[in-house]
């Protein structure tokens, strides 16, 4: 836990990781970013880093079945930050609407939490497994909110883990007890599922700035 960050310092933690991900690889670098109103102020300055963002993919970690131009699209507000600067979008809605696959072997997956202990759109009504043989999933919220009345498309458990490494950023003593919990294993909530599931395979750091 990183109690007291500014979105300044979260953004620069973000492009030192990107930096080195682009030093040792030759090919492109994938990440997965959460939409939110925490995450895109934190974009924002990131996209001003001095980075090769040519080679970055970015894949949103869940989306609303809507348009890009809809403003509940966490993909069109996703592309208008990081294409700009170079960096190309991957759209989990087209995924999901063509039958492909996501990227996977993220650098880095970044991952926000509700307040019941969801992550992306992984609700703890949608039981979400370790096991999931699918990378992206269509689902119905249950109940859905009326600030977003929408069907959504989410990477599973598995897609989320498959990254070198996972960032949060939860604001709020609640959500930060919650998630500390979470990471004690003291609830079954997604997240709990998937900080429990980590070190499956290969160690995943978890890094929480709160």
């Amino acid at each position: 836990m990183r109690p007291g960050a500014d979105d300044a310092a979260i953004a620069d933690w973000i492009a030192i990781r990107i930096a080195r991900a682009l030093e040792t690889t030759d090919g492109t670098v994938p990440i997965a970013l959460p939409g939110g109103s925490t995450p895109f102020p934190i974009c924002e300055i990131l996209v001003t880093r001095d980075l090769d963002w040519s080679r970055v993919v970015i894949e949103p970690t869940d989306d609303r079945v809507v348009s890009e131009d809809h403003p509940a699209s966490n993909a069109g507000k996703l592309r208008a930050l990081f294409e700009p600067v170079g960096a190309r979008l991957a759209s989990l809605v087209e995924m999901e609407a063509s039958g492909q696959l996501p990227s996977g072997g993220y650098r880095l997956v970044w991952l926000g939490m509700g307040t019941d202990g969801h992550i992306a759109s992984l609700f703890p009504n949608t039981d979400p497994r370790v096991d999931d043989e699918r990378w992206l999933r269509r689902i119905t919220p249950d109940p859905l909110p009326p600030e977003a009345p929408f069907d959504r498309v989410t990477l599973t458990l598995p897609a989320l883990l498959s990254t070198d490494e996972l960032l949060f950023v939860i604001r709020g003593e609640d959500k930060s007890a919650l998630f500390e919990a979470a990471l004690r294993g003291e609830n079954d909530l997604p997240v709990a599922r998937l900080l429990a599931a980590r070190d499956i395979g290969h160690h995943r750091p978890v890094t929480c700035f709160t």
